[in-house]
């Protein structure tokens, strides 16, 4: 299923060509499934399990894509979650798993994106604008969600020792409500609603997870409980 340019999409293999878009009644616009960073980070996470390394062609070619996707401020863009947090977080667990070293100038500067958009509050957001305006990635009010992706990140570059890693995580652990989950909304009485960071298709719809806000913090409390006892 890996496509020719080295990426993997998420249901088809070379679904870009252009043509399908403009086939009367088509589904939002959105005939075509091309390769993405943030799926190819995944697969490299996946096949890292199984014992693949970058003696693998097909895995060097995956890890060549990425590094072409790779912004000029050292971020990635997500398809499938809001947005370049999401696809910057995934990029770089994807590089960890499958054995590029942190001092890649390209997982150096992915890292170094990450801390610079941190809020000042020690969390991380990001509204679906970017998906408008790219230059608002990595602005918007911190979330749980993201806050994790970042921290996930952020961890999967080697850094486990950094103020951005100490602000988010007490981020996380002080925003913790007393039944253990974590609340991503906004607003008060009838006006509250949740905060958006799933992708269903750019520019066109997204989707309000409602799980996100619990799993990521706990994926992300738990990478670094465990990058502290390797520390130790």
């Amino acid at each position: 299923m890996q496509c020719k340019n080295g990426g993997w999409g998420s249901f088809d293999k070379d679904n870009t060509k252009l043509i399908f878009q403009y086939i009367p009644f088509a589904d939002h616009n959105a005939m075509l499934d091309p390769p993405t960073v943030d799926i190819t980070g995944r697969i490299l996470e996946m096949l890292a399990v199984y014992g693949y390394t970058r003696s693998d062609k097909r895995i060097e070619k995956a890890i060549q894509f990425i590094f072409s996707e790779q912004e000029p401020d050292g971020s990635w863009f997500g398809r499938w979650g809001v947005n370049y947090i999401y696809g910057t977080f995934l990029v770089l667990r994807g590089l960890d798993a499958i054995g590029v070293d942190h001092n890649e100038p390209q997982v150096l500067q992915g890292a170094e994106w990450l801390s610079m958009v941190q809020n000042p509050d020690g969390g991380w957001g990001e509204s679906c604008g970017s998906y408008d305006d790219p230059i608002t990635r990595g602005i918007g009010l911190s979330t749980p969600s993201q806050t994790a992706w970042a921290l996930l990140g952020l961890l999967a570059a080697g850094d486990d020792r950094s103020d951005s890693i100490a602000k988010g995580v007490r981020w996380l652990l002080t925003r913790q409500r007393e039944d253990g989950s974590w609340d991503e909304s906004m607003g008060e009485g009838p006006a509250r609603q949740g905060i958006i960071t799933g992708t269903g298709f750019p520019r066109v719809f997204y989707l309000a997870y409602t799980l996100y806000r619990d799993y990521f913090p706990l994926l992300a409390l738990t990478a670094y409980k465990r990058a502290m006892e390797r520390a130790a």
